[in-house]
């Protein structure tokens, strides 16, 4: 009986260990100059790492924050030649809402928040939005 427990605790962790490394070879990491949201949790400005841990969710995360969680949708439609992240932008306000790298099949998308439309709503009347690029690693 201990034999059969110890065979299914390593093959457990073998698991844990592939899943481990798959997702870490959909990773993009880019330096992001100001501070934004994602998922209705505002992250400062910094070096992140954003990783698909599944086919609709992803990671960001940098070494000072704990990160935020988001689901994504995946975006056939768009493909990018070299890795970016496009944030709208309502006046200092920022949202991630693509994530796009083509070479690594990382086309996400991000549905918009409660959070961003009421912001939207609030910039319609003052300005445009403008989409911001930032080029990723």
């Amino acid at each position: 009986m201990k034999k059969i427990t110890a065979i299914a605790l390593f093959a457990l962790c073998g698991l844990l260990a592939a899943g481990k490394a798959m997702a870490q070879e959909h990773s993009v990491q880019a330096t992001i100059p100001f501070n934004f949201s994602v998922n209705n949790k505002v992250l400062p400005a910094g070096t992140y790492t954003i990783t698909r841990e599944s086919a609709n969710l992803i990671l960001i995360h940098n070494l000072h924050t704990t990160g935020a969680w988001a689901i994504a949708v995946p975006d056939a439609s768009q493909s990018a030649n070299r890795k970016q992240l496009v944030f709208a932008r309502y006046g200092d306000q920022y949202f991630l809402r693509e994530i796009l790298c083509g070479a690594d099949t990382i086309n996400l998308k991000l549905p918009e928040t409660r959070r961003e439309k009421q912001v939207q709503q609030q910039q319609a009347m003052l300005q445009t939005p403008a989409q911001v690029l930032i080029a990723a690693r």
